[in-house]
């Protein structure tokens, strides 16, 4: 019903224009009113706007309080022209309070008056506050305080800051913070809080004023002793308090509490599960705001303040109740004569609102009674209304928290039925859609309409069909069989009219496949696909994509969408690309639509607003707001920080908490600073770091743990020094660390003590080796550390004077013995018994009969250290076939003790090391010389050596072993092929069974070499030297060969001339004599001795022949004269030889010591001339280069008598192996010659040489 009155008084100016060129009348209506409240300051100007529309044109009237009002009375009010609206001016810059009041204001024409809402007027004072003296308060460190504000009152409430007179702001936390009444609330005062400047400043927003109140200074008294107190309630002050909250308005609840440590505050409403939505808490928890107040919003709520101590809890009843709110208005209408007229005016509210209606603005109550009119069902009901109804009526209703009021006029007059919709539009619509034909009609009375088909029957009769009160038709379910023609009949008690619409009816749009859901991880690509039937013979059409009802399009500077005929391909998806994907294939008749959603999942993003809540005993309570999870489940939290106050910043992890909990309990370290990072964690991987949060520092407090590694040791026999490892900086939990250090003797009563801001702590007058116990604790300003633990430590020590026994010896093998011992006199040791310390040393071989005779060869001894108290050991890399001497000494802090009595012992015979020197010459290609040295250590009586050998494609020696004797060092080997490589082994041998082997791998007889040049000839000669110059063959190897020269002139006899090679290309043949002829040859001799004639040619020099003169050494007289004297030299020889026979004695006894051992034998020293032992400078010379004997035979030279010479003493050393360190200290005369040798190796450096 509402909707038909509605189009009429839209369409009214239009149907006047059409139907009665007459002025057009219209009851008063208010278009512009002024607001309810209305707050001024003395400098404002107060401006009332009231606007309304009428014809004819409406007259104003005002009411102040009730009363009539007359502008034109009142000095400083205007009225502006042909408006409702007054202007009320200052009068010298002030706006006198008399203006204060409800003004209302009405609006008539010759049809009725509408009636304003009230609006309320506040002129107040510029806000000051009043002077006065403040007295400084006075609080105790730990007790809770408040600074009051007390700002001056105001219908529009300041907004509070406090500063100090550096206008900084006081930060709040959850210890401070500023109330609603403006008040500075501490929960506990610290020391930093002593501040004489706390300065609360008042900002109002009407005048634009900030005012500040007189400083106060706060006095925070120190204590030693901190009372620990649990939560109580500052405000509100009692248990219960009841609030009256309206529905629409903002709400907000406070809890301040005070305690040591600080309080938490929580809030539960006691009513609901779960909080309501837009419930926020703010002011670290004290406040819980509700930006706008639902029904759902009233019961109880209850905070909660606690710590370590206690709690205490405050119930705040809030009862939701609302001002009046319209439900349904009255509507201004036109109506015929006749009709019926029914005005609703339904409004809610707690408490329920009275409603009151008025006619013209006056109360229904005041005007004449009509049996017409009546009230019914909260509806103001006129019956067959006639055109002197016309009027504005009003309805308004109120409670305590305000009241509304609405205008709504009756219009009646006398029109003819109008169809206002064209005839003849087309109606074009698909299938199985509704569509709705037009027929707007205007008259009054109300133009009755019926809608007839095009067989003209009753368009009601279709179930289908509904006809609307305005008179449009809607056909529901449309079938192609509809399509026609549809008439629309109106008519009123003077008249009727008609009209057609066309329907046309086409096949709806179909998607026969559409989008479906996907799931992909961030970075991939993903294509929906959409395929759509369209009626043809609709000309426009097409599909579009949309995100989240975003239309998407295709970008040239971009390839993030690719759209092609029926699908769409999303590249590189991101989070933000997630959402609901449409298809919508389009008409111009229809549209249909289906969606996808698509989820994008990867690594959370990150949190943010990080907060921190102080806790107790340096804890915090971190919380965050969780990221996207980016639609994978976040596993968990890792939080870490930057210590800021010592070094450098560098990040360390600080705890981990499951993903479902977004905050954590921080356990911080005292006296540091902190910023704080947290990181999200889920299967896909971790997020960025969050924002770094506000910087949190802890107060010092006393020292968590003392110092490590206390010790207590002296560096002479009277004294003990006490050292430890200090705390490091970050652990002084204060600016200044000292340390309060106790000893005393073992089970002693008394101790001393020191306090010391670093180690060490010296004792002196210490008894030798005398435990202590020993105590060190940290401390500050802020207290002492944990109670220590003792430690024991000791005075100096002093040199052992024990001594071990009973030495005993167990052998292993022939290098490894077992020694074992024992220590009687263990209170000798004058310290901490640090270990062993072995000394032995190599006396000789078994060979050696005497001890004067072992001073001539190299004997290593050694050291071993063995630490910690033991009573035997192993000592091995011993040479077998040896005597030994062992002693053995303890150890101490201080040094070493005196030595056991020498012990000796002899290892047993080993097998021998391996054969020195084995080398191989060519003797021709099919024979061989192997030639060796005895090993270096025979461990015992060499037996033999045995030689192996085979061709090198052979596994084993397939020719078989040779024992050579002992005394054999060398061998030849004949009818080889020449054309196979060998292996070569040799090893010695003694009882104890095969030594080591020495092997020469893969050495093939060479093949002879047959030389031939090209082009050989004799080049440039000249008076005394002749060139022959040749060219190489490609591929040859370079040869040796010989160069011969015969002189023809002197009929002579071949002479080596020098050596050659054949890739040399040339040799020139010096000191050649004029004018000579002589013949020249190139020789190869071959290992077989067979000799190959290069080239040979004769060659002739220049110059003239000298004639050969005389020498005088051929001469008969100097050739006696050389003779005699030769004579006389032999026979002085003779004469010094029988005079050293008759005087050289020697002793026998020297003779025996100097007898070499028969286990090692000389050898011939020409035998390895380019080889040369690196035992000492003491051994043999290097062998010359004379060709040794070819039967392999070498006599033993010298025998157990020969005699070595040496002056001085031998100083010798060897390492643990035996290797020698040392050096003789001098060495006299010569090695003697022996048997078909010219450099004889001498007995005792064979037996060194063996040993």
């Amino acid at each position: 019903m509402a909707s038909t009155p509605a189009c009429l008084l839209m369409l009214w100016p239009l149907v006047l224009i059409f139907c009665d060129p007459s002025p057009v009348q219209q009851p008063p209506e208010f278009t512009i009113q002024p607001d309810k409240e209305i707050v001024l300051y003395p400098t404002d100007e107060i401006i009332l706007k009231w606007e309304a529309t009428g014809n004819p044109s409406v007259t104003y009237r005002w009411t102040k309080d009730g009363e009539q009002f007359d502008p034109e009375e009142v000095r400083g009010i205007k009225q502006l022209e042909n408006s409702g609206t007054l202007i009320i001016h200052a009068n010298n810059g002030n706006v006198p309070t008399r203006f204060n009041g409800l003004y209302r204001c009405y609006a008539s024409n010759i049809l009725g008056t509408a009636v304003s809402s009230e609006s309320r007027i506040i002129v107040e004072n510029a806000p000051q506050w009043p002077k006065e003296e403040v007295a400084p308060i006075t609080a105790e460190e730990g007790t809770h305080t408040v600074l009051p504000c007390n700002p001056p009152t105001s219908a529009d409430p300041p907004k509070i800051y406090w500063l100090n007179s550096k206008i900084e702001h006081i930060t709040q936390d959850e210890r401070v913070t500023v109330g609603q009444d403006g008040n500075l609330y501490f929960a506990n005062v610290q020391m930093t809080d002593s501040q004489p400047d706390y300065i609360c400043n008042a900002h109002f927003q009407g005048p634009r004023l900030i005012i500040q109140k007189e400083p106060i200074e706060l006095k925070v008294i120190p204590t030693n002793t901190f009372s620990y107190q649990k939560p109580i309630l500052i405000v509100p002050e009692t248990t219960r308090k009841t609030y009256v909250a309206l529905l629409g308005k903002p709400l907000i609840l406070e809890c301040i509490a005070a305690g040591l440590p600080t309080p938490t505050v929580e809030w539960i409403h006691l009513n609901r599960l779960n909080p309501s939505p837009g419930v926020t808490f703010e002011n670290y928890n004290k406040t819980l705001c509700i930006p706008s107040v639902t029904e759902d919003d009233d019961g109880d709520y209850q905070c909660i303040a606690r710590n370590e101590h206690g709690s205490i809890y405050h119930t705040y009843t809030v009862n939701v109740e609302a001002a009046p709110q319209w439900i349904k208005m009255p509507v201004s209408q036109i109506y015929g004569p006749g009709e019926n007229v029914r005005l609703d005016c339904e409004v809610d509210g707690k408490p329920k609102p009275k409603v009151s209606w008025s006619i013209n603005g006056t109360p229904l109550k005041d005007v004449m009674p009509d049996p017409r009119r009546k009230i019914q069902s909260g509806a103001l009901i006129f019956s067959e209304v006639q055109p002197n109804d016309t009027a504005v009526i009003q309805c308004q209703a109120h409670n305590k928290h305000g009241s509304i009021l609405a205008n709504a006029y009756i219009l009646v007059v006398w029109l003819p039925a109008e169809i206002l919709t064209p005839d003849g539009i087309e109606y074009a619509v698909v299938e199985n859609q509704i569509v709705i034909l037009h027929c707007k009609t205007f008259g009054a009375p109300r133009p009755k309409v019926q809608w007839f088909m095009e067989d003209m029957n009753p368009a009601l009769k279709d179930e289908r069909i509904f006809i609307f009160t305005n008179g449009s038709l809607k056909l529901q379910e449309v079938r192609r069989e509809d399509a026609g023609n549809f008439t629309c009949l109106a008519e009123n008690d003077q008249n009727n009219v008609s009209i057609i619409a066309r329907l046309v009816v086409k096949r709806a749009t179909q998607i026969e496949e559409g989008p479906i859901n996907m799931e992909k991880k961030q970075g991939e690509s993903v294509t929906f696909y959409c395929k759509v039937l369209f009626d043809e013979s609709i000309p426009k059409r097409g599909i579009q994509w949309r995100l989240d009802g975003e239309d998407i399009e295709e970008s040239d500077d971009n390839n993030k969408y690719i759209i092609g005929d029926m699908s769409l391909k999303v590249t590189n998806v991101d989070f933000s690309d997630q959402g609901t994907y449409s298809c919508l294939a389009w008409t111009n008749l229809d549209s249909v639509e289906k969606s996808a959603n698509l989820l994008v999942y990867g690594k959370p993003g990150p949190v943010s607003n990080l907060e921190l809540q102080r806790q107790q005993n340096h804890e915090v309570k971190l919380t965050w707001t969780p990221g996207d999870d980016h639609n994978r489940e976040i596993k968990e939290y890792n939080v870490f920080c930057e210590e800021t106050k010592f070094g450098p910043e560098q990040m360390e992890w600080l705890a981990t908490v499951p993903g479902n909990q977004p905050w954590a309990i921080l356990h911080l370290a005292p006296f540091r600073s902190y910023n704080f990072y947290v990181q999200a964690s889920n299967d896909q991987g971790k997020s960025e770091l969050s924002s770094r949060s506000a910087s949190h520092a802890t107060d010092p407090a006393a020292p968590e743990r003392n110092p490590t590694d206390v010790r207590g040791e002296g560096n002479e026999t009277t004294n003990m020094i006490i050292t430890w490892t200090p705390l490091p900086h970050k652990e002084w939990n204060a600016p200044m660390i000292k340390y309060h250090v106790q000893w005393r003797l073992e089970n002693e009563g008394q101790w001393d003590e020191v306090e010391i801001e670093d180690p060490p702590v010296l004792v002196t007058d210490t008894p030798v080796f005398s435990p202590y116990e020993i105590k060190v604790q940290a401390l500050n300003d802020f207290g002492k550390g944990p109670e220590p633990e003792s430690k024991k430590g000791y005075s100096g020590e002093d040199v052992p004077e024990a001594v071990p026994e009973d030495l005993l010896i167990e052998m292993i093998n022939s290098t490894t013995i077992k020694l074992s011992w024992i220590l009687p006199d263990k209170e000798k040791i004058w310290g901490h018994l640090k270990g062993f310390k072995v000394y032995y040393s190599r006396l000789g071989t078994l060979t050696q009969r005497s001890r004067r005779q072992a001073r001539f060869h190299f004997h290593p001894h050694g050291e071993l250290l063995i630490l910690g108290n033991v009573s035997e050991v192993i000592l091995g890399g011993l040479r077998p076939w040896s005597r030994y001497q062992v002693q053995l000494a303890v150890l101490n802090g201080r040094g070493e003790g005196p030595r056991s009595e020498a012990m000796e012992f002899v290892t047993p015979e080993g097998v021998p090391s391996i054969p020195e020197f084995f080398r191989l010459n060519y003797l021709s290609d099919t024979a061989v010389l192997l030639e060796w040295m005895p090993p270096r250590y025979p461990n015992g009586r060499l037996l033999r050596y045995v030689l192996g050998y085979q061709q090198a494609n052979q596994t084993e020696m397939d020719i078989g072993d040779i024992h050579i004797p002992a005394t054999q060092l060398s061998l030849n080997l004949s009818d080889l092929d020449p054309h196979t490589p060998y292996k070569f082994s040799l090893w010695a041998e003694t009882k104890e069974g095969q030594g080591e082997i020495s092997l020469l791998e893969e050495h093939k007889m060479h093949e002879s070499v047959n030389l031939s040049f090209v082009n050989i000839s004799v080049g440039e000669t000249g008076e005394n030297f002749t060139t022959i110059i040749w060219i190489p063959r490609q591929n040859q190897r370079d040869v040796e060969f010989a160069v011969h020269l015969m002189s023809k002139t002197d009929k002579g006899q071949w002479h080596d001339v020098g050596k050659a090679s054949s890739g040399q290309g040339s040799y020139s043949i010096p000191d050649l004599q004029p004018g000579k002829q002589y013949r020249v040859r190139l020789v190869k001799v071959h290992r077989t001795g067979d000799v190959q004639v290069i080239w040979e040619s004769d060659v002739e020099t220049s110059g003239v022949v000298q004639e050969r003169q005389k020498s005088f050494a051929a001469e008969g007289w100097f050739i006696g004269f050389i003779s005699a004297i030769v004579l006389l030299i032999l026979v002085l020889v003779l004469l010094c030889f029988i005079k050293r026979s008759k005087g050289g004695k020697y002793s026998v006894k020297d003779k025996e010591d100097t007898q070499v051992d028969s286990e090692a034998r000389p050898m011939k020293d020409e035998t390895f001339g380019e080889y040369r032992s690196l035992e000492s400078d003491n051994e043999e010379k290097p062998f010359t280069s004379s060709q040794p004997s070819l039967n392999g035979d070498i006599k033993a030279l010298g025998s157990d008598d020969s005699l070595a010479d040496y002056g001085g003493s031998v100083d010798v050393q060897f390492n643990e192996d035996g290797s020698f360190i040392g050096q003789y200290s001098g060495q006299k005369g010569k090695e003697g010659g022996g048997n078909d040798s010219s450099g004889a190796t001498s007995p005792t450096n064979v037996v060194a040489a063996l040993e």
